[in-house]
C-alpha cells in the first residue's frame, strides 16, 4: 500500500503518564490537535503501523487569494451568500385529512351550540314580550269592564263642569254599549 496521509495538524502526545495521553492497544501514541509550533501527520506504513511524519511548511501554508473589487460595483453584496433555493427547507407540519375533518365537526358542534343558545335566549325573550303585552291588553279589558260609565248626552254640562271632573272624562266608544243596552230593553218588553 502506499503511503497516504490520515490526520493533518495534530500534534503527538507522550506515552508518559499525562491526562490527555491516551494509549492505544497496540501501545502506539494518540494525536490530537494542538496549538504547538510543529505540525504533525498520521501516516500508514507498509508494514500496517501507524508512524508521525511531520507537516511540510507549503501544506502548513496555503495562502488565502484576497477577494478584488466585484465587476458590477456593488462592494456591499456579499458573494458568498446562497440563494433562497440553497437553503434547506424542512416540510411544513400537516394535519392528516382525518384530523381535519374531527376539527371541523368540533367546530361545527360549538357553533350549532352557541346558535342554539343564542336562539333559545331570543326565543325566550319573544315569549316574555307577548305575555307582558298579553296582560296589559287583558288589564285594560277588565278595567273597562269595570268602569261605571255615564253617557254625556248635553254639552252644555261640559262646559259648567270644573277642571278636576273634566280630567277624569275620557272619550270612548258607546256604541257597543248602546247596542248592548238596546238588546237588554227588548229582552225585558218580552
Amino acid at each position: 500500500m502506499a503511503e497516504s496521509s490520515v490526520v493533518a495538524g495534530m500534534e503527538p502526545l507522550n506515552a508518559a503518564p499525562s491526562p490527555e495521553g491516551v494509549e492505544t492497544e497496540r501501545d502506539e501514541e494518540v494525536l490530537q490537535p494542538g496549538s504547538g509550533e510543529e505540525a504533525a501527520s498520521l501516516v500508514e506504513t507498509k508494514t500496517g503501523k501507524l508512524q508521525v511524519a511531520p507537516v511540510s511548511k507549503k501544506q502548513k501554508e496555503a495562502p488565502a487569494i484576497p477577494k478584488g473589487r466585484p465587476k458590477s460595483g456593488r462592494v456591499w453584496k456579499d458573494s458568498n451568500k446562497k440563494r433562497f433555493s440553497y437553503m434547506i427547507q424542512d416540510k411544513p407540519l400537516r394535519t392528516s385529512w382525518a384530523c381535519k375533518m374531527r376539527e371541523r365537526q368540533a367546530k361545527k358542534l360549538v357553533k350549532d351550540f352557541a346558535q342554539h343558545l343564542k336562539d333559545e335566549k331570543q326565543r325566550a325573550r319573544e315569549e316574555k314580550k307577548q305575555r307582558r303585552e298579553e296582560n296589559l291588553r287583558r288589564r285594560l279589558e277588565n278595567e273597562r269592564k269595570a268602569e261605571i260609565v255615564q253617557v254625556i248626552r248635553n254639552p252644555v254640562k261640559l262646559k259648567r263642569a270644573k277642571k278636576k271632573q273634566l280630567r277624569r272624562i275620557e272619550k270612548r266608544d258607546t256604541l257597543v254599549l248602546l247596542q248592548k243596552r238596546q238588546a237588554q230593553r227588548k229582552a225585558a218588553k218580552e
